[in-house]
């Protein structure tokens, strides 16, 4: 509903102030007929007056029926100044709806009148109208059937008038009878009855859409009289009369007191209780005898019985049936077969043997009389005794002992009525020829179905046996049934067939005055799931991982093969992962779990029939130990380390840059020395801390000697005296200077003349006094040839020199013993001395 804005609030209330005293008197809807046939349209009108349109002459009348909005009414304005719209409602389809006009004020409407709109069917006509007078009240009471509801307020009315001439003439009405709100039915009391004179009775039936009639009854009240129903009693058999007849029952009945002087003929119906039968009608019986004995029934049996009269040889109505009596009849002795079979057991006393005798009674007739017991006896044969009882027993089977010479008992049934014919149950010997072959079939879960060929010549009949194979007892719970037809060559057990288990049946031919072995099979009915899954237990366990293993169970008798293994595992969170194994697996490794976690595992064994599942196994992962934690995080950090390290000697070690921070050193072993050239001549100053004393004058000179890439000259051992050819000189590499000056200059390079010592030496140019020679102090001989390096004290070449003498550079052919090791030396082969500079203040 919209709600009213400040303007609309303000019209509205001027509205209301200028609306008459009541609403009611400004709409009036008139409808062209309050109640239509169901499925039909209205017409309906809506008149609003003039005093109502003082705000909005021209105000659209709206209609709406139920709660849905009509359209298409038409709309004008009458003389007297009023609106007025008139609308065709579509059919009704309910029999009931409510209808409203009203005005649209400020979007809301303003409901001005309502009408309520019925809609049905016109009455049926009443039929199968009957009466009947009880003839203890003498009251007529009429009944018919109102037919299918008219969905609208329907009015019934029995009416009636007496008639003369066979309902030909009227002749006075009577009262008509309203019956309840509700009854198909209604009674006229005895004041308005002539019971012996003919009446007309009719129904009519009216509502808003139209009145109906059914077919007039014409009928004499007493012609329709109703006894009440008899009372039945049980007939009490006399004391000194012939005992009850199995299969009979004696009853009488009382009429009631209002019907005792009435002649009248009366019918008994009959019904089993133990079964679901049928009713069974015996009659006419007449009142005169008041008593009957009913036979035929079955023996032993409870019956109900009812029973219902009428007036004869007057015309009347049956009454109701009686109230039930129930009966049971007499007991007849057992009229049956007892169809046996026995086995023979040998005890410690070698004179008896138990014996288990079997039983099962064939009824001989519909009603063969009910069993209360069986008696087991035996005569002793040539003496007049009475027989002996060896079992006396309710169920179908007994165990006695006889000696082993006996051969017949005697077996009979019993009731309260007597005993069955005797039955003699002989323990024949086993001499027939047994049955060719035997083979057993599963049909279904609940039936087997075992063959054979019969055996020459033909026996007269065969008894099969049936149980539970191993591991149950040996003959507990046996099922068995004697076939006499001997022509057969099978049959098919359904009695105490249970699904997936294991029977052992055995067939035993029977002939005339003997028996042949029997023999028997085992047969399943069905196999069945396993059940039960072999057992979980944990081999090894780790911090990601866990290693199962199981012993598969042994195979059952009527347990379908395993055909595969599935293992689930579910952790804490209760997400779940399976695998699934073949059958014959026997552990399983857990991959990708989580360290220190909680996993629930099950495993599950299945075939073809089902699926067992085993008992849940929980287990715990490791969890990463402190020392592992510390190795992983070394490990990484040293990694991390690695690469750091070589990133940065390629960056720094990379060919193409112009200022490494280290000259390249070569391997003199791998390379070519003769080749290297430091890229920077400049003069360095080296450092010699442990000649650094005030009275040692500086290093003013180091000489680094290079050879010529060339095969030596063989070098043999001579004296001191005498000289070997030297190699070319061809590079010297001269640092000089002061080590403590701040800057060093370059020297200029000595002459090839200037002589030359390989070694160090120690002094300065400028102050006077010879200088000191420092050799190399390796242990490595410096010549090839045998000569051996000099010790720290002797120079040959400076004892062959004055000091202060300068050589030349190039040595003479004597000298090779000296500078011979220039030529195998590793770290000087290739070497070019250029220059012996400060040499010659030597």
């Amino acid at each position: 509903m919209a709600e009213l804005g400040p303007g609309n609030l303000a019209r509205a209330a001027l509205i209301i102030l200028l609306l008459p005293r009541s609403l009611e008197q400004c709409g009036n809807i008139n409808l062209s007929k309050p109640v239509v046939l169901l499925g039909d349209p209205v017409t309906a009108s809506c008149a609003i007056s003039q005093e109502c349109l003082h705000v909005d002459r021209d105000s659209e009348i709206l209609w709406k029926l139920d709660a849905e909005f009509q359209t298409g009414g038409r709309q004008q304005r009458l003389p007297d100044g009023s609106q007025e719209s008139t609308i065709t409602l579509p059919p009704l389809d309910r029999p009931r709806a409510l209808l409203f006009c009203g005005l649209l004020w400020g979007n809301h409407l303003q409901i001005l009148d309502q009408a309520e709109l019925r809609a049905g069917y016109p009455p049926p006509t009443p039929h199968n109208l009957s009466c009947f007078m009880n003839i203890t009240t003498n009251n007529l009471t009429c009944q018919w059937d109102p037919g299918p509801d008219t969905s609208l307020p329907t009015n019934f009315t029995l009416k009636s008038i007496r008639m003369r001439n066979h309902c030909q003439s009227p002749e006075a009405p009577l009262p008509d009878c309203i019956p309840e709100a509700g009854h198909s039915r209604c009674t006229i009391p005895r004041k308005h009855l002539q019971l012996y004179q003919n009446m007309s009775l009719w129904v009519q039936a009216e509502n808003t859409l139209g009145t109906s009639k059914s077919v007039p009854l014409c009928l004499m009240p007493s012609d329709v009289a109703k006894l009440e129903p008899p009372t039945l009693r049980a007939l009490e058999p006399h004391p000194e009369g012939a005992p009850r007849q199995p299969g009979c029952l004696q009853l009488r009945w009382e009429v009631s007191k209002s019907s005792l002087y009435v002649e009248q003929k009366c019918e008994l119906r009959y019904q089993p209780r133990r079964v679901a039968a049928n009713w069974t009608v015996v009659g006419p019986l007449f009142s005169k005898t008041l008593r009957h004995e009913l036979c035929g029934l079955l023996a032993s049996t409870a019956y109900a019985l009812q029973m219902r009269c009428v007036r004869s040889p007057l015309p009347g109505h049956w009454s109701s049936w009686s109230a039930s009596l129930e009966l049971t009849t007499a007991e007849r002795a057992p009229v049956i077969r007892l169809d046996t079979w026995w086995r023979r057991q040998r005890q410690r006393d070698p004179g008896t043997g138990a014996v288990q005798l079997f039983w099962k009674p064939v009824p001989l007739e519909e009603d063969s009389g009910q069993i209360q017991g069986y008696v087991v006896s035996w005569r002793p044969p040539g003496q007049d005794v009475a027989a002996i009882t060896l079992c006396n027993t309710s169920a179908l089977g007994c165990t006695f002992h006889l000696p082993w010479h006996v051969r017949e008992v005697g077996l009979l049934a019993y009731n309260s009525a007597g005993t069955s014919a005797p039955t003699s149950v002989v323990f024949l010997d086993s001499r027939g020829p047994p049955l060719a072959r035997l083979h057993t079939l599963a049909q279904d879960p609940h039936s087997l179905w075992v063959g054979w060929e019969p055996p020459s010549p033909q026996p007269w009949g065969y008894v099969i046996e049936w149980g539970l194979g191993p591991p149950s007892p040996s003959g507990s719970n046996n099922s068995w049934r004697m076939e006499p037809n001997g022509s057969i060559t099978g049959t098919l057990l359904q009695e105490n067939i249970r699904p997936f288990q294991l029977y052992e049946i055995i067939v035993t031919p029977l002939y005339q005055d003997t028996r042949g072995p029997s023999q028997h099979i085992f047969a399943y009915s069905q196999e069945t799931a396993p059940s039960r899954a072999p057992q979980l237990r944990l081999r090894l366990i780790g911090k990601t991982w866990a290693h199962l293993e199981w012993m598969p169970e042994p195979p059952e008798l009527g347990k379908s093969p395993l055909t595969h293994y599935t293992i689930f595992w579910t952790n804490a969170q209760g997400q779940s992962s399976s695998s699934r194994l073949n059958a014959s697996a026997r552990d399983c490794v857990l991959q990708g779990l989580e360290p220190a976690s909680l996993y629930h595992v099950h495993l599950s064994a299945a075939s073809q029939a089902g699926t067992a599942n085993s008992t849940s196994l929980t287990l715990m992962t490791l969890a990463l130990e402190e020392l592992t934690l510390y190795i992983v995080l070394g490990f990484s950090g040293f990694l991390l380390f690695f690469i750091c390290l070589c990133t940065s000697c390629w960056f720094y070690c990379k060919p193409n840059r112009k200022n490494p921070l280290w000259p390249t050193v070569p391997d003199p072993a791998h390379s070519s020395l003769g080749s290297w050239v430091p890229p920077i001549m400049t003069e360095e100053i080296f450092q010699m801390p442990s000649l650094r004393e005030a009275s040692m004058a500086p290093i003013t000179k180091i000489i680094v000697m290079e050879e010529e890439e060339k095969q030596p000259g063989p070098c043999e051992p001579t004296d001191s005296s005498e000289d070997c050819s030297l190699p070319t000189l061809v590079q010297t590499y001269v640092l000089q200077g002061d080590p403590q000056s701040p800057a060093t200059q370059l020297q200029p390079q000595p002459s090839s003349s200037d002589p030359i010592l390989y070694g160090q030496v120690l002094g300065s140019p400028s102050v006077p006094g010879p200088g000191h020679y420092l050799r190399y102090d390796s242990t490595q001989p410096l010549l090839e040839c045998f000569t051996p390096s000099p010790k720290s004290y002797e120079n040959l070449w400076f004892q062959a020199s004055p000091l202060g003498t300068p050589e030349s550079l190039v040595p003479s052919q004597e000298d090779d013993c000296v500078f011979g090791p220039l030529l195998d030396f590793p770290l000087l082969q290739g070497l070019r001395i250029h220059g012996v500079e400060g040499l010659g203040g030597l």
